[in-house]
């Protein structure tokens, strides 16, 4: 006889099975801004228009601050272009006063005094002022200058004096010293009011006796140069400053010892 089988009881499960749960996935509006709170409003503008295109109340102001870079820009550039033409022709110009420079060679002129004849100061004991007349013959020297002419131009003025006081002033003739030219010329001076001091009157004195009377001899004289032929400057003064000495102040020349000359003349660059 066939054995039985019989079936096992089902075992107790200790716990109870897990209920099935739905899941979704996230939807996109979760990764959104929250939604804007109730009495608010959003509104969305082009990204190109929030960037180039301002208000209509701040049009005007943001015109005026965007032309600022452009007319910096323009400004910096004029700037720019007018310093590169001042340095451009401060450039040539210095390549042309080196050119005529080394061309030319020019060279200051140079002055002495000739002679000086002196009346009026004989009266020297007198306290009463005195009108001096000094005629002054000057002798200019172009002769270092080969292919340099010198136009005096009128309006000079030669003075005399003694001890810092003007005792007789006249013209500076007008006249043109071709190069390599000595020229010497006499000009007629006079003075009016001239009085000296106590102290200065004993030391003329002293020194009339003595036959050397220290004079300063001065002139400015307005000049050109031509370099050549076609080649002019603009006027200049040309200042002297001449220290002679006289053996008498009667009413014949007197001779007369030159201690030195000094010839002041701008720099050549700025005869153009």
């Amino acid at each position: 006889m066939a054995d039985r089988v019989h079936p096992m009881p089902a075992l107790p499960s200790s716990s109870p099975p897990p209920e099935a749960t739905e899941t979704t996935p996230l939807h996109p509006s979760f990764r959104r801004a929250p939604p804007p709170s109730p009495g608010t409003y959003v509104i969305q503008i082009p990204k190109d228009q929030v960037l180039r295109v301002p208000p209509p109340d701040r049009a005007r102001r943001f015109k005026k601050l965007s032309a600022r870079p452009l007319r910096r820009r323009r400004l910096r550039r004029a700037c720019c272009a007018a310093c590169c033409a001042v340095l451009l022709l401060a450039a040539l110009a210095a390549a042309f006063v080196g050119a005529v420079y080394l061309i030319f060679r020019p060279r200051a002129p140079s002055f002495s005094v000739a002679s000086l004849s002196i009346r009026g100061l004989d009266a020297l004991t007198s306290s009463a002022s005195l009108t001096p007349q000094i005629d002054a013959a000057v002798r200019a020297d172009n002769g270092a200058n080969k292919k340099i002419g010198i136009d005096y131009r009128g309006g000079g003025e030669v003075t005399v004096s003694y001890s810092g006081e003007q005792l007789a002033g006249g013209p500076w003739p007008a006249f043109h010293q071709a190069p390599r030219n000595v020229t010497v010329f006499t000009t007629a001076l006079t003075g009016k009011d001239v009085s000296f001091t106590d102290e200065q009157r004993r030391r003329l004195a002293a020194e009339h006796a003595a036959g050397a009377v220290p004079l300063t001899v001065e002139a400015t004289v307005p000049v050109r140069v031509r370099f050549g032929k076609v080649l002019r400057t603009w006027t200049v003064d040309v200042k002297v400053r001449c220290e002679v000495t006289v053996d008498k102040l009667a009413d014949r020349v007197a001779a007369v010892v030159n201690r030195g000359c000094r010839v002041k003349v701008r720099p050549l660059w700025w005869w153009w």
